[in-house]
Order: structure tokens, then sequence, then C-alpha cells
């Protein structure tokens, strides 16, 4: 058997070390594990109910859910068979439904419990080519003949031979399409990301070994797996280190996952980083006394030590028993409180994670590996890696990897991670692969040592009256380091100068008006202007040119949400759809002019 795929893979894993833990979920209240054995045996087991469901090769099988085996069963089961997976966000409206499950053509969709069932149920009349739904849970109603508990669809198989499951994985060849990503777009509707079997099982080898992922290790699965990164992180990785993975289909409780999974591998989007980091900071900030001075005195020694791993340099031995004193004191209570004190390896991908942020856990002894990369190179570009990382860059392209810029500074990339292309859309391949290379989208810059800085994105350049093109997405991060702020969106388009959109954090106004002794009247009390003005004015703007600058600001009402419309469901910011939303509130902040 040639180790095309990543199911290759996994079979291999099932034969040689199948007493080993694969996954763990606690669906029926109590921690349960399966083993590689077990999972392989599963995922043929759904294959042969989809043969019998009568899937054909490259047809599509749609999966809509939050975090559970099933849902990994159901992509690699389709996968198996030489079908497609494609992922829904389990947040998706039955119209957002509708698209992906009629734009792929997906003949079986799997869905998770009664309630998303629902959205399939009320738009499946506009979907003829759709011939079965299969619930994660629960059996299937009667009133709907095609719908199907899981056991049952796993019954409909037991006529499939393993030999035919067998001769369908044998037919597989590395180019073939494995997997559809629908891109959560932050304008118009989402594109198909075509994915084959060479990216996954090529991509999934890759970040395991330069993460340094092995069977002793294990993850938490939480963040949407209609995303690529997760995808990556809980299937694809998974299998080719061989690390277990424990499932949390409940990402509000991800603290409680934590502390009882202690995962060795840890990835998180920068707001789950940074909502941990506001939470420390704020028992940090309870310290007095000796206890203050002892934390300021580990964190300064935390800083030092990872400043030096991240250089490649030696740490000293002084330094180092400095650090094992810092960590008995300090850093083990903090790990403790977060469920980390297994982590070997903390990453960072999905969307910019300001430098505060990585400073403020580097001082805690806790240095986080930020990916770079998109959908469309099925996850990963560049990487800041230990001993090679240097803050306010993305790293450098990994091992396999070509990264370039055109004239106008758009990052290009070019390796066997890079997709095929987008499903039912030639022309908008055609302007995203140049001879073999990914436009990214993203602008950037290179420097000396090949450490990559992203500087904007080249849909994203606001260009002023003046015709000055200002990138806002470094300003803008630069803004979300504001203790109270949220998220952040600047506006400039054919204006004179910038103003920006702010959301306040509430856990941060408490926290902001406990510590002053004072009562904040909500989002638009004048102390809390008073303060966003002083942070702006001394730690934003000075940072920046003076056309960068942002002159004034809007407090907007609540937060940027996924169900608003604000955000896409892996917490992009939806620029167009805001700026068209407050409107108003953007030509009344012009009107007042400007006050920084």
């Amino acid at each position: 058997m040639v180790a095309t795929t990543v199911l290759h893979e996994l079979e291999r894993r099932a034969a040689t070390e199948g007493s080993l833990p694969a996954y763990r979920d606690r669906l029926t209240g109590t921690w349960r594990t399966a083993t590689w054995s077990e999972y392989n045996a599963a995922t043929r087991r759904v294959a042969r109910a989809l043969v019998a469901l009568g899937l054909e090769r490259g047809e599509v099988v749609t999966i809509l859910g939050a975090n559970r085996p099933e849902w990994a069963l159901g992509a690699l089961g389709a996968m198996r068979i030489g079908a497609v997976a494609a992922g829904i966000y389990a947040t998706d409206t039955p119209e957002e439904v509708a698209y992906i499950v009629g734009h792929s053509k997906s003949r079986v969709i799997i869905v998770e419990n009664a309630a998303q069932l629902d959205k399939v149920l009320a738009v499946w009349e506009q979907l003829p080519g759709l011939t079965a739904a299969v619930r994660m849970d629960g059996t299937s109603p009667p009133e709907h003949p095609r719908v199907h508990g899981w056991e049952a669809f796993l019954a409909l198989g037991d006529h499939v031979t393993e030999a035919e499951i067998d001769h369908r994985l044998d037919q597989l060849g590395p180019d073939d399409l494995a997997d559809l990503i629908y891109t959560s777009g932050t304008t118009g509707p989402p594109k198909a990301v075509m994915l084959t079997h060479d990216n996954l099982r090529w991509t999934g080898a890759l970040l395991g070994d330069v993460a340094g992922c092995d069977p002793s290790g294990s993850a938490l699965s939480y963040l949407p797996l209609s995303h690529i990164a997760e995808q990556m992180s809980s299937m694809h990785v998974a299998i080719m280190a061989g690390y277990p993975v424990s499932y949390c289909p409940e990402p509000e409780k991800l603290t409680d996952y934590l502390i009882e999974v202690q995962p060795a591998y840890f990835f998180g989007v920068p707001r789950v980083w940074e909502r941990m980091a506001a939470g420390v900071a704020e028992k940090l900030e309870e310290s007095t006394g000796l206890r203050a001075l002892v934390t300021t005195w580990a964190r300064r020694i935390g800083g030092r030590v990872v400043a030096l791993e991240n250089a490649g340099e030696e740490t000293p031995s002084v330094l180092r028993l400095q650090f094992r004193i810092a960590h008995k004191l300090v850093f083990s209570k903090v790990r403790a409180a977060l469920g980390m004190d297994r982590t070997v390896r903390m990453i960072s991908a999905a969307a910019p994670i300001p430098v505060e942020t990585l400073e403020f856990f580097a001082s805690l002894g806790m240095g986080i590996i930020e990916l770079y990369g998109q959908s469309e190179d099925s996850g990963p570009t560049t990487a800041n890696l230990p001993g090679a990382t240097r803050f306010g860059t993305v790293g450098r392209p990994l091992p396999g990897v070509e990264v370039r810029l055109d004239a106008a500074g758009e990052i290009l990339v070019r390796g066997r991670n890079v997709f095929a292309g987008y499903l039912h859309d030639p022309e908008a391949t055609a302007r995203t692969l140049d001879d073999g290379w990914l436009r990214s989208g993203d602008l950037g810059s290179l420097d000396t040592d090949g450490y990559l800085r992203i500087t904007g994105r080249v849909k994203d350049i606001i260009i002023t009256s003046g015709g000055k093109n200002i990138a806002p997405r470094n300003i803008e991060a630069a803004l979300r380091s504001v203790d109270l702020v949220s998220q952040a969106v600047c506006v400039g388009d054919r204006e004179r100068y910038l103003i920006a959109l702010l959301t306040i954090d509430p856990e941060a106004l408490g926290r902001f008006a406990t510590s002053r002794g004072v009562a904040v009247a909500g989002v638009a009390d004048p102390i809390v202007r008073g303060h966003l003005e002083e942070q702006i004015r001394s730690r934003v703007n000075p940072r920046f040119a003076r056309v960068e600058h942002i002159r004034n600001f809007a407090i907007l009402p609540h937060d940027f949400t996924v169900d608003n419309g604000e955000l896409t469901p892996t917490l992009k910011v939806r620029r167009a759809a805001i700026i068209e939303k407050y409107h108003r509130e953007i030509v009344a902040t012009y009107a007042e002019g400007q006050r920084l």
C-alpha cells in the first residue's frame, strides 16, 4: 500500500499502534477513549454506510455541527471512498446552509442534532440533489424517511464488504480532491477552496514535524472544524503525528475543558489569547506587597528567557536557575489556572495577534508560536518557531514552502500545500493562482533574514482624499492593544484623516471601573472616552506616521458578533458590512472634527 493519503496513515497506525488512544469525548457525561484501531474501524464503517447511500467518487458530503468525533468520522469516511468532505459552520443560517449544500452539489449532509437538522429541513425543497441527512445524535424522526439516526445510518452499510472499502482507498491518488473549505469571506458569498489528498497529508506531516508533535502529547478540539486550522490540528496533524484529540463541543466552556484535558498542544485564535491575557492580568494586578514585587521580578526573568529562546541563544545557568524559581513561585500557578500545566506548544493563527499579547505571555515564560497562512495553502505559510522568532513578524517560510513578494508587495506562496483552485469558479482560480504561485491577497515585507511582516490586505487599503494609501491592519492591532478595546475598524476612504470604530470589552470595562473606584455608566461614559483618548494619543498614534494617526473615534454600543453579521465564523472583521452598518456613526464622527 502506497501511503498517499492521511487515510493510509490512519490504516498504518491502526495496524502498528492500534491500542494507543486516538480521541476522547465526554458526550455521555464521562470521558470515553477510542483507540487508533477503533478510530480506523469507525471511519471504515462510515465509508461503508456512504457507499450504501450511493455516494460515488468526487461527490460531496457536507457536515454541520459542533466539534465531536462524528464530525471527523464523517469527513474521513467520505474521503476514504473518494468522496469529498465540506464543513459548514454551526452558526450558519438555513440560507447559508442551503448555499453551501447547493453550491457543492452535496448528496448527503451529516448534522449534529435536531436544531441543525431543522435548518436543513427548512431549505430541503430548494436542494433537489440532497438525498439524505444523518443525525450525529438521537434517532431519525419517522416523518422524515430521508433522515437517518447515527446507528441506523451505520447499519445501512452492513452489506457493503470491507474489500469494497479497500478498493476505493487503493484508487485514491495524491491529486484527487479530498476536502472543500468554504471561506468565511468578509465580502460576498464564500468560495470553496479545493484541497487535495496530497495537500492534506503533506501539510499535516509538515506541521507535526516543525511543532515537534508526537504520540506522547495531546490536543483539544474546540474551534470550528469547518476551518482549515482546526481540521489540521484535530484530524490531519493528529493522524500524521499520532497524538490523541479530546473533543470540546462547547467552546464557551473552554477553560473547564483545558483544566480537565491538560493538552500538550494548544491552538488558539488571537481573541482567545487576548481574553486569557486579560483574565490573567486582572489576577496579577490584585497582588500587593511582597507578592507584587515577586510577580514583577518573575515576569522580568520570564521575558528575558523567552527572548533568548526566540533568538536561538543559550540561557545562562544563573538565569535558568532564576527561571525555575520564577516558575515555582508565579508561572506554575498561572499555567494551572489556565489548564496549561503540561502545554509545550502554544500556537496562534487565523488572524494577526498583537505584539503586546505575545510579550505578555512571554513575560510569564510562555512562548507562543504564531503561524501565518490561509485556507488556500492548507493553513500554513510561515511560522515563528522556537529558536527563530521575531515578534512583529509572522516568521520565516516553513520547509518546502516558498514565499516572495511581487512589485506591489503582495505575498506569493508556492508549495505542495497550495490548493487546486476554487470549486465552480475558474475566473477566481485564475486570479489567485499565477503560474503555480498563490496570490495571498496580503501585503508584506521580508527582512534580510527572511522574516515576513504582514502590512495589510490588498483590498483593505484606505486611500485618503489626499491620495495617501494606508494599510489599516497594524493600526487596528495597536488599537486592540488598548486595555478597554475589544475590536477596532479604521475608516478614512476619500476622507482627509482616519477615524476608528471601537467596541468595548464588558469585562475589561468592569475591571477599569473597579481599579479606579468609580462608577461607569456604560461605554459612552465620559471617563471611558477620556481614557481611550489618552491611550490613543500616547500609545497608539506615536507608533505610526502622522497620516496614519487616529484623529477621532466612535464607541459602538456592543461588541461585534457573528450573529449580527459583523464577524466571520472565524472571528475576522467584516469591514465592508461594518462600515455600511455604522454609516450614521461614521458621518457623525467626521462632523465632530478632529479631537486627537
